[in-house]
């Protein structure tokens, strides 16, 4: 009787130890094309996208009467908060000060304006989690600001009237090809959970 208790308590023991190693191969890492290994996932109420693990998110609580929502910033490198206040004013800018070489930064956020349309948005057509897109690559573009070498900014159409999600990606060289497809393989994840 105490061998057959032993038993079973082994077999729990085990089947214990096979779920959790199934739970935990099914969260946080997948592995996607054109990557070196495996993604780190990020979900919010929004969206989930993987991207790699060398790229650490932050997110920052931002308050104030604004065009735009960031929702979340990815970095290869420590960011501080982007925002601060200007005589009664939010004011934001960028989460880092300069990008180091090989450095990376991502800024996922949602915005609006009265009229836009990604009709009248230049840029390459694609879609994005679904939904339809325009990316523009400029050297360096917007994110020289930091020191990047590279800009890919790609605008989102939401299915909310003069609304889109704006995704800006600055890369920094060396192995700028190298980032771009880390780039293009966390865009291929993106899927969206609300609109």
């Amino acid at each position: 009787m105490r061998l057959q208790t032993l038993a079973l308590r082994s077999a729990a023991a085990l089947a214990l130890v096979v779920i959790v190693a199934t739970v935990a191969g099914c969260g946080s890492t997948t592995k996607a094309s054109g990557t070196s290994g495996p993604l780190a996932t990020f979900r919010n109420h929004f969206l989930v996208f993987g991207y790699p693990p060398v790229w650490k998110p932050a997110v920052f609580k931002i308050t104030g009467s604004l065009h735009f929502s960031p929702m979340v910033y990815l970095s290869s490198q420590p960011v501080h908060h982007p925002c601060h206040s200007q005589q009664s004013a939010t004011v934001c800018g960028w989460p880092v000060d300069r990008l180091r070489p090989g450095g990376t930064l991502i800024v996922w956020e949602n915005r609006g304006f009265p009229g836009w349309s990604l009709r009248t948005t230049q840029g390459r057509s694609l879609r994005i989690g679904g939904r339809p897109a325009k990316q523009t690559v400029t050297r360096p573009g917007q994110c020289a600001a930091i020191g990047a070498d590279e800009t890919i900014a790609v605008e989102i159409e939401r299915p909310i009237p003069d609304n889109w999600t704006a995704f800006t990606a600055c890369l920094r060289g060396p192995r700028l090809a190298s980032a771009a497809r880390q780039v293009d393989a966390l865009l291929a994840s993106a899927k969206f959970i609300a609109p």
